[in-house]
C-alpha cells in the first residue's frame, strides 16, 4: 500500500492575505475556493484551487501562534506541504516506528473536518509536512465547491462569449446597417 496518495496543498505563510491574493488570484488567475478561520492555530486561511491540488495562504491573527512565530522568524514564504494518505493512523504508527518525530501522534480535526497530523521539520530535512485523510463528507464538499467554481467560470464565459458574439456581429453588420454581403459587393465595384 502506498502511504502517500498525492500532494493535497502547499501552504504559504503571508502577513497580508489581500496583498498575497493580488499575485496568486489576480496575476496567476487562481480561483479562491474558500476562506476559513482556524481557531486552534490562530490563523485565517485562503485556499486557491488547481485541478488536483490547492495553494493555501495562511495568515496569523495573533502573535502567539506557531504560524506567527514562523512568520516572525522566517518571513513570508513556504510553510508546509500537505500529503493525502489513505489511512492517517496507520501512517502515523509506521512513521513513529521508524523514529520520525511527530508533532501529532494522533490525528486532530483540521479545516473542513479533515483528520490531519503534522510531522516535525527535524525529521523531514527542514520541511514541515502535514498528512491528511479524506473525511467521509469531503467528496461531497469538494463536488459542491467544484460546481461553484464551474458556475463562476461559466458566468465569466457567458460574458466573454457575449462579447465575442457582439464583436463577430459587428464584423457582419456595420453601424449603417448595410449587410456584409452588400458591403463586399460595393467594395468590389467601387
Amino acid at each position: 500500500m502506498q502511504p502517500v496518495m498525492r500532494i493535497d496543498h502547499v501552504a504559504i505563510v503571508v502577513d497580508d492575505i489581500e496583498k498575497a491574493l493580488h499575485f496568486w488570484r489576480d496575476a496567476l488567475g487562481l480561483e479562491v475556493d474558500h476562506v476559513d478561520a482556524v481557531a486552534d492555530q490562530d490563523s485565517v486561511v485562503a485556499f486557491l484551487s488547481l485541478e488536483n491540488a490547492e495553494v493555501e495562504l495562511v495568515k496569523p491573527i495573533s502573535n502567539n501562534s506557531g504560524v506567527a512565530r514562523h512568520l516572525e522568524k522566517r518571513g513570508p514564504g513556504l510553510h508546509h506541504i500537505c500529503f493525502q494518505v489513505e489511512d492517517i493512523q496507520a501512517c502515523l504508527e509506521k512513521l513513529a516506528a521508524l523514529g520520525v518525530r511527530l508533532i501529532h501522534s494522533d490525528p486532530v480535526i483540521g479545516t473542513g473536518g479533515k483528520r490531519i497530523a503534522f510531522i516535525h521539520p527535524e525529521s523531514t530535512h527542514g520541511v514541515l509536512v502535514e498528512l491528511y485523510e479524506l473525511s467521509e463528507e469531503e467528496p461531497a464538499i469538494r463536488l459542491a465547491r467544484a460546481r461553484t467554481l464551474a458556475d463562476r467560470a461559466l458566468d465569466r464565459g457567458s460574458v466573454m462569449a457575449a462579447g465575442v458574439l457582439g464583436f463577430l456581429r459587428s464584423l457582419r453588420e456595420p453601424e449603417d446597417g448595410t449587410p456584409q454581403d452588400e458591403r463586399t459587393v460595393h467594395s468590389r465595384e467601387g
